[in-house]
């Protein structure tokens, strides 16, 4: 694999309520979205601060082909407060439901909390502290 290139290179969200889930995701970590509308394909795109630092992604709506659930791949959001905490005390409040709280990884990876987004999908939070 080259060198300083991430694994994954964008992400997407499956959402049964398009204005929910960015109202949700807005809540909990204070996104403003940038929106695209490809008629039966809705997309709302995660702010990126650069390109070289991660990857993004979206909150997506096709009734066809995107089905929200719990069952599978595992998104670790960063907590950017520096204590993920701060985030999960947003969530229930938003909709969504904390399904583990804040729990230390290791000394060297930090903690973890795990919920429930407002469409049903598990979602992660990861901060150092």
């Amino acid at each position: 694999m080259p060198e300083n290139i991430n694994p994954v290179g964008w992400f997407e969200i499956p959402v049964s309520d398009f204005n929910r889930a960015k109202s949700f995701y807005s809540a909990v970590f204070g996104y403003e979205f940038e929106t695209q509308d490809m008629g039966s394909t809705k997309m709302a795109i995660f702010p990126m601060t650069s390109e070289k630092d991660g990857t993004s992604g979206a909150l997506v709506f096709n009734e066809e082909f995107y089905k929200p659930s719990m069952d599978g791949t595992l998104i670790y959001f960063t907590a950017f407060s520096g204590d993920l905490q701060n985030e999960l005390d947003k969530v229930e409040p938003a909709g969504g439901k904390v399904l583990m709280p804040k729990k230390q990884i290791s000394e060297d990876h930090g903690y973890m909390g795990l919920f429930l987004d407002s469409e049903g999908n598990r979602v992660a939070l990861h901060s150092r502290g």
